[in-house]
């Protein structure tokens, strides 16, 4: 059984940093990092290959946001760094029901509850 826990949110200002974690059981190969904004889509943020640690990021994220992952702690972390007003969001992490990591939220059946971070002045 697939199970993600989220954790390491909260209310930071711009600029600042946080490190979310993403705990899992069950066997998963890759995981993603989602989030939604209020009244937006949910959208993808980041995913790692958890055997190769192939990595991919959107547009909005990259030199800002790191992935990584700890095998044998089961967890995947997002390192958020000089965050912005607009990264304000709940963020999800989510599990794909195939062996690829993508960005495509269809393509992750897995969800964990999500964890809100504000990023506020």
């Amino acid at each position: 059984q697939v199970r993600l826990v989220e954790s390491g949110g909260g209310l930071v200002q711009p600029g600042g940093s946080l490190r979310l974690s993403c705990t899992t059981s069950g066997f998963i190969h890759a995981t993603g990092w989602f989030r939604q904004a209020p009244g937006k889509e949910r959208e993808g943020v980041s995913c790692i290959n958890r055997s190769d640690g192939t990595t991919y990021y959107a547009d909005s994220v990259k030199g800002r946001f790191t992935i990584s992952r700890d095998n044998a702690a089961n967890t995947v972390y997002l390192q958020m760094n000089n965050l912005k007003l607009e990264d304000t969001g709940v963020y999800y992490c989510a599990a794909p029901g195939s062996n690829i990591a993508t960005l495509t939220i269809n393509d992750y059946p897995y969800w964990g509850q999500g964890t809100q971070v504000t990023v506020s002045s």
